[in-house]
């Protein structure tokens, strides 16, 4: 079969967005197999520095400071979204009903409102969607799923979830779009609970209803240039600040439609946590965890004995997920960017074949519903079901 080649597009210069284009680039090395193969034709960005970076590693043929522009550009077939989330429902409802193909990064929009119109703009466009839940991607995430469907652990009975991390820990921390409510949504919520939640239902299916907490430990932080990372700190002792309007930290009691219960967290001020994040889950005969920070490993314990029955560390490998992808033998570890080459693949191969894979719109509009539970929970103290 003669190799196509797939016009692709960028809206987003930002860290993301050369994620993007690093793993369209990286495809014909790991997925040689592929009848497409993504060329990077355009990039949009409203920042000029961001913009000119990014021409200058990735070498795209145009490079366009409205979005707009890029939709407008005949060779792109297929367009990445990696821009601010305020800007993810016109941006993904305008790439749909183009007729391009679109990969956009959780949590798809501001509200499970703003997920549901892409999600139906897709729909109608007839077009294929993958979207940016790639912990799922790893290959011992992989295998827990694939040890808890088949028994290895017995009934699941409840879990363990948590992404805790520090990239808004320091009190001189930017105030960048990611803080303000118009722009950044729900805050951890949208930004990390969003992956939580996709790792419940990956391993667990739907939730069924759930009960929240939140809060702001830093409620204040000083102002920040356009487009400014938010892992940066402001050295101007004095200096103008502004209000935090979204949420530092949530924790959760959720029950999954098959009666699991899960114990879940996420937090962007944890002083001393890095990244932080993984998920245990019991069984009646066993457990199965994870650390991200290890990825290639899962701690199992399973095998009948119940009581004193011992936990051992076992390492990911080839027939885990896509591991034999990226390497040949158990123990070499495999890396953030190579769960988003994973899931550039799924996006093609949906592409190609006209039917999804890996995480889809769908995936992205189940998650919001359950981070906006999870706010009206807060609000009311009570269960919300979903």
């Amino acid at each position: 079969m003669e190799e196509r080649v797939l016009g692709v597009g960028v809206i987003g210069a930002g860290w993301m967005g050369h994620t993007h284009a690093r793993a369209y680039a990286r495809l014909p090395h790991h997925y040689p197999e592929l009848p497409v193969r993504p060329r990077l034709v355009a990039v949009a960005e409203t920042v000029p520095a961001q913009l000119a970076d990014f021409a200058s590693r990735y070498a795209p043929d145009r490079r366009y400071a409205d979005w707009r522009d890029l939709l407008a550009d005949p060779e792109v077939e297929a367009v990445s979204v990696t821009a601010p989330n305020a800007l993810h429902r016109e941006i993904g409802v305008a790439v749909a009903e183009s007729g391009r193909h679109l990969w956009i990064e959780k949590p798809v929009g501001l509200t499970a409102g703003d997920a549901r119109a892409v999600a139906e703009a897709v729909a109608r466009a007839e077009v294929q969607a993958s979207v940016g839940f790639n912990y799922r991607n790893v290959p011992a995430v992989a295998r827990a799923r694939r040890l808890i469907a088949e028994g290895a652990i017995g009934t699941p009975t409840h879990a363990r979830v948590h992404l805790l991390t520090d990239y808004a820990a320091h009190p001189a921390g930017a105030l960048t779009w990611r803080f303000l409510r118009a722009q950044g949504g729900s805050g951890v919520l949208g930004d990390l609970a969003s992956h939580g939640v996709d790792l419940v239902r990956f391993l667990l299916g739907d939730l069924e209803r759930l009960v929240s907490d939140t809060a702001v430990f830093v409620p204040e932080r000083p102002l920040s240039a356009p487009g400014g990372s938010h892992y940066a700190v402001v050295d101007a002792p004095g200096g103008p600040t502004g209000a935090v309007e979204n949420e530092d930290y949530v924790c959760a009691l959720l029950r999954t439609r098959s009666g699991v219960r899960v114990t879940f967290e996420a937090g962007r001020t944890e002083v001393g946590e890095q990244n932080t994040y993984g998920f245990a889950v019991h069984g009646t005969g066993g457990l199965v965890g994870w650390d991200f920070r290890r990825p290639g490993e899962l701690v199992v314990s399973a095998g009948g004995d119940y009581q004193n029955q011992s936990a051992t560390t076992v390492l990911a490998g080839p027939g885990d997920g896509e591991y034999a992808r990226f390497q040949p033998g158990a123990g070499i570890a495999m890396s953030y960017d190579d769960t988003k080459v994973i899931e550039a693949a799924a996006f093609l191969r949906s592409v190609v074949e006209a039917t999804p894979h890996g995480a889809t719109i769908e995936d992205a509009v189940r998650s919001a519903e359950a981070l906006e539970a999870m706010e009206r929970s807060a609000t009311t103290a009570a269960w919300v079901e979903l």
